[in-house]
């Protein structure tokens, strides 16, 4: 490569991040979101703004390259375990969604576009592929990935992330072909399923062993050439076999959830994440032909509002059909009622089959690109269509530089009293929530509690979780809060652990993780319920006292068995009373007082 050329090339790389640098921190100022900040920055540098870039195409399939990363570290997130309890959601929920929404867009591709069936189904299925990219950065942006609204919209974007691949084999079918193509098309059905069982037997016998072998020579770089090795190589498996690369790499992420490795693997795969997607989204911004906009604005405009309208109201109808709450129905409606990445998949196979023109694919791809530019916009507008849906920070300080002997991490009815104690004791307490009313509330009455989110490893940091002797975990969500187990055991692990678990199969997986100390959330005021009980019905005190111990007793035992034997082990030790318990007669007849608690519950009132 000559010096001009290399030159050439490095200036086109400075361009590139130079616009992102400029624009995603002049756009996260305005309150627009570091999305359609790369947007408008591809748009402006691209081949129809200042022509600095004449083939987008061949940056977006580099750039691709991000969402495979993103979706790698979504399925390192998505243990086999955690897919299972999201089963009713993705496969329920998520299909229901997709199968509606496109029925919908359809219906419209055929009537208000007067296209044939075949290119109506191809533009509304690839319309209703949401962008992945786009729905994740911004939840990540809100900390609303891991609250529970976040967790339904993961499930609905992996379903349709599965969905690609049935799709691409349909428009495959579709494809106004000879009928002695239906052998290969087969063969090509063949090579998809085998290219999956090969990543699953690899991900299930050659990865763990890879990674222990190389943790072994404790060399960094070698750990971070792997872990892009399996990425890519996931993704490079799946497109041989003719499917999705993301889809690949989300396979290879979820294989390698459960391994010991996993928190390594997302640290050194992040940098290149990071970077890559926003150069996709930078490439997604070039890609707008501006010439067939100019030509046929008033088509894709309309196009894009009457596309988003239309599934945006396929998609608060099945929200409410599954029992969604009006704002989460809003909610998710604003962030999914675009178009995405996969839809560019979708519609050049589209193309390559006959089924769209060169012009059609031209269309849709600019109403799509124009959809995913508006999403930020609309998921601003719901401040003022939904108060509490654009949570304002209004006195509420992010977790930053924080410091205390004790680390907690929310601050609901459980953790308000857990820290009592605490701070009656004079010890330093930092405390950390995501709901930003309690924070205000707490404030009023003096408590300083900060806004974070415990399941993410920069927010730990950011609250000093590297100094505190004691976490604990006041959260009620099970499934976070096995999360900030897991990050805490592996990344801290000097720290004494603490968590409040929802009930007894959470207190399993709890002990099973090893912390040094869990209570069921109900367990003592219900205990205490119960001892009340027994001695309104007039059971001596300090009998009713040696039962209580004794079911006491008893639980921990049971629980203890259960953590090996599983929730039914056990059971015998639930029912009747070890205890011979004395006959109730009347303890005054006996000449023996009733005890004073006794005595106060029994007072007639």
């Amino acid at each position: 490569m000559s010096v001009e050329g290399g030159a050439s090339e490095l200036v086109k790389v400075v361009a590139l991040l130079g616009a992102g640098v400029v624009a995603v921190p002049l756009f996260k100022r305005l309150g627009l979101g570091s999305v359609l900040g790369y947007l408008a920055a591809g748009i402006v540098i691209g081949p129809f703004g200042m022509g600095w870039f004449s083939d987008p195409q061949a940056i977006l399939h580099v750039a691709e390259l991000g969402v495979v990363m993103f979706l790698f570290v979504i399925g390192l997130e998505m243990q086999p375990t955690r897919l299972w309890s999201l089963r009713g959601e993705i496969f329920g929920l998520g299909l229901t969604q997709v199968a509606f929404c496109g029925l919908l867009l359809t219906g419209l591709g055929i009537l208000a576009f007067d296209l044939a069936p075949a290119a109506a189904f191809v533009a509304a299925m690839g319309f209703v592929m949401t962008s992945t990219a786009t729905v994740m950065l911004l939840l990540d942006e809100r900390g609303e990935t891991s609250t529970p609204r976040g967790q339904r919209i993961v499930s609905v974007l992996l379903l349709e992330d599965l969905a690609i691949v049935p799709l691409l084999a349909f428009v495959a079918f579709l494809a106004p072909a000879a009928e002695a193509g239906g052998q290969s098309r087969w063969v090509s059905v063949g090579l998809g399923m085998g290219a999956i069982v090969g990543l699953v037997l690899a991900g299930r016998w050659l990865l763990n062993p890879l990674f222990r072998l190389l943790a072994a020579a404790r060399a960094r770089e070698v750990m971070t050439a792997a872990a892009l090795l399996v990425v890519l190589g996931a993704a490079l498996l799946m497109q041989l076999g003719g499917l999705s690369m993301a889809m690949g790499a989300f396979l290879a992420g979820v294989l390698l959830s459960e391994s010991t490795f996993r928190h390594q693997l997302e640290a050194d795969i992040e940098p290149f994440r990071g970077i890559l997607l926003g150069l996709f989204f930078l490439s997604v911004g070039m890609s707008l032909d501006l010439a067939v906009f100019g030509a046929q604005w008033a088509l894709i405009l309309g196009g894009t509002l009457v596309f988003m309208a239309v599934k945006a109201a396929g998609i608060y109808g099945v929200a409410r059909l599954y029992r969604g709450a009006h704002d989460d129905a809003l909610h998710r409606t604003a962030m999914m009622a675009q178009g995405g990445e996969f839809a560019f998949v979708l519609y050049a196979a589209g193309a390559a089959a006959g089924i769209f023109d060169a012009q059609l694919n031209a269309v849709f791809t600019a109403i799509v690109i124009l959809s995913m530019a508006l999403t930020p916009l609309v998921v601003i507008s719901l401040r003022w269509l939904i108060p509490r849906a654009g949570e304002s920070m209004d006195g509420v300080d992010a977790a930053e530089g924080l410091e205390g002997r004790v680390l907690l991490i929310g601050f609901g009815r459980f953790g308000q009293v857990a820290s009592q104690a605490l701070l009656a004791r004079g010890f330093q307490v930092a405390i950390i929530d995501t709901d930003t009313d309690m924070i205000r509330s707490a404030a009023d009455f003096g408590f300083k509690v900060y806004y974070g989110d415990g399941t993410r490893l920069d927010v730990l940091r950011a609250s000093g979780v590297e100094k505190a002797q004691v976490v604990a975990v006041c959260i009620d969500n099970r499934e976070a809060a096995l999360k900030i187990v897991e990050l805490v055991k592996h990344e801290f692990p000097h720290a004494k652990l603490l968590v409040r678990a929802f009930d007894r199969e959470h207190a399993m997986k709890l002990i099973s993780a090893d912390v040094d100390y869990q209570i069921r959330e109900t367990f003592e005021s219900a205990s205490a319920f119960g001892h009340a009980a027994l001695l309104a019905l007039g059971v001596p005190a300090a009998e009713a006292e040696e039962i209580a111990e004794d079911v006491r007793r008893r639980d921990l035992e049971r629980l203890t068995i259960q953590v090996t034997g599983g929730i039914t082990a056990g059971r015998d030790l639930m029912h009747g009373n070890r205890l011979k318990p004395r006959p109730l007669t009347e303890p005054r007849q006996q000449g023996e007082a009733l005890s004073p608690e006794t005595e106060a519950l029994t007072r007639p009132r």
